[in-house]
């Protein structure tokens, strides 16, 4: 399922660690430095303080909770035993159309590890390192970039360190090509045992840009993050979003998933409370009628058809589905959409598996771009919601988890809607809900 689109296996992942994609080597330290060492360097002097202030912000609001809430170990992170780990690397060319002059971009995944008794275990964090696929520098072409990830199949730690070598689809993943960090961190979970899913977990989730001049991560706006508190708190900044997002061109891109809304709209962090249950956020149910929504869905579907937003619930959940927020609470593996495999020796702590079903059920869609790329034909960038992959394009899942099978995300026949009308269940299975949300997940009838 990632053969081509991303590289899992954790002894490829180590050796390509210990080559030239070490997180500290990267940020120009040494490879041995720890997790304290490189958050005191000034260039990640900004994600240190904004981090700090932000978790900090956190806890004193919630400081009266009823539930008793089991923070994340600052002092873990920053001990001299803690370093940080390659988890997995993931191609992201389907992302060209964010930024086309570097073919899209890769991201590399990064998980804490604090050693300590005698044992190793991550800490509930992930620092994706974002790369462009291709540099100003470099003398490459986007098909033949993808023909690289594509000719890669399957591997070995032999196979590593040719994968960052000359020739390789990795050659460029150097630090001149760097573009931002993002950071998702399990700030606080309501049960002290790391296994419980069934308990409240909360995440901080922030982005930081590369700022060329001042050599530094800089704060930055969340793509798609739409700040919809502060939205609400200004009548002129909500006119200007509801004109900006309902102009039947905006409404086509949202339909297929390549919508990149304007930084002015956005947060500069969040805290993603989760589990939730409320089918869409607030920003679609606050700043849009239903009367507002059907009038720009026709106006969109008269100058071409529309695939998924069918239906203002169907725009509501697109809306939400296009955030970080939105998006990592959506069938996440712990809040994490690739949490990464466990290497042996260390111990096994809230999850074993790679990646999320989320992740797993976009594969196919990810291949098909870097194919089109690679012959020179045009991408179709568009993608379905993050719950549910492409009905056309999720042959290879037919039965599975991912689409139809058992455990798979689905709405109940009473709670039909046009936007969700494939969101059905294979023969034997019922889609069951639980009685707040209109969405659900199918199981055996009996």
């Amino acid at each position: 399922m990632a053969r081509g689109a991303a590289i899992t296996d954790p002894e490829i992942l180590r050796a390509l660690d210990q080559s030239g994609l070490n997180f500290a080597n990267l940020l120009g330290a040494d490879a041995n430095a720890n997790s304290a060492t490189l958050f005191a360097l000034p260039l990640m002097g900004e994600v240190r303080d904004a981090t700090d202030r932000d978790f900090n912000a956190y806890v004193v609001a919630r400081k009266d909770a009823p539930e008793r809430l089991n923070l994340f170990d600052r002092d873990a992170l920053n001990a001299e035993s803690t370093r940080f780990d390659l988890a997995g690397i993931v191609n992201r060319m389907d992302r060209a159309y964010v930024s086309p002059d570097s073919c899209g971009e890769i991201r590399l995944i990064y998980r804490p590890i604090s050693s300590h008794d005698n044992a190793s275990v991550r800490l509930p964090m992930t620092f994706s390192l974002i790369v462009k696929a291709k540099p100003a520098n470099a003398n490459v072409s986007c098909a033949e970039l993808a023909r690289r990830w594509l000719a890669m199949g399957d591997g070995s730690p032999a196979d590593a360190f040719t994968v960052a070598a000359k020739g390789g689809p990795l050659e460029w993943g150097t630090r001149e090509a760097i573009d931002r960090i993002e950071i998702n961190i399990q700030v606080a979970r309501a049960a002290a045992d790391p296994n419980d899913f069934e308990g409240r977990a909360d995440y901080l989730m922030k982005v930081f840009r590369l700022d060329p001049k001042r050599q530094l991560f800089a704060e930055s706006p969340m793509e798609n993050q739409v700040d919809a508190e502060r939205i609400k708190a200004d009548k002129k900044l909500a006119a200007d979003f509801r004109q900006w997002l309902l102009d039947p061109a905006h409404i086509t891109d949202l339909d297929r998933g390549t919508i990149v809304l304007p930084d002015r709209f956005l947060a500069m962090g969040v805290i993603n409370e989760t589990p939730s249950h409320a089918d869409v956020d607030s920003a679609a149910r606050d700043l849009f009628t239903d009367d507002d929504t059907v009038t720009a869905l026709a106006a969109a579907s008269a100058r071409a058809p529309l695939d998924n937003i069918l239906s203002p619930a169907g725009f509501a959940r697109r809306l939400d589905d296009i955030t970080c927020a939105g998006c990592h609470r959506t069938r996440a593996v712990g809040g994490f959409h690739f949490p990464g495999a466990e290497r042996p020796g260390h111990s096994t702590s809230a999850v074993v598996a790679a990646a999320s079903p989320h992740f797993f059920g976009d594969q196919e869609r990810r291949r098909d771009v870097l194919t089109s790329l690679r012959d020179g034909t045009l991408p179709d960038l568009s993608r379905g919601f993050s719950a549910r992959p492409q009905t056309r394009r999720a042959k290879e899942l037919a039965g599975t988890t991912y689409v139809d099978g058992w455990g798979a995300m689905c709405y109940a026949p009473d709670h039909a809607d046009r936007s969700f009308s494939s969101w059905t269940c294979a023969e034997g299975l019922a889609c069951q809900t639980n009685g707040v949300s209109r969405a659900g997940f199918c199981f055996p009838k009996n």
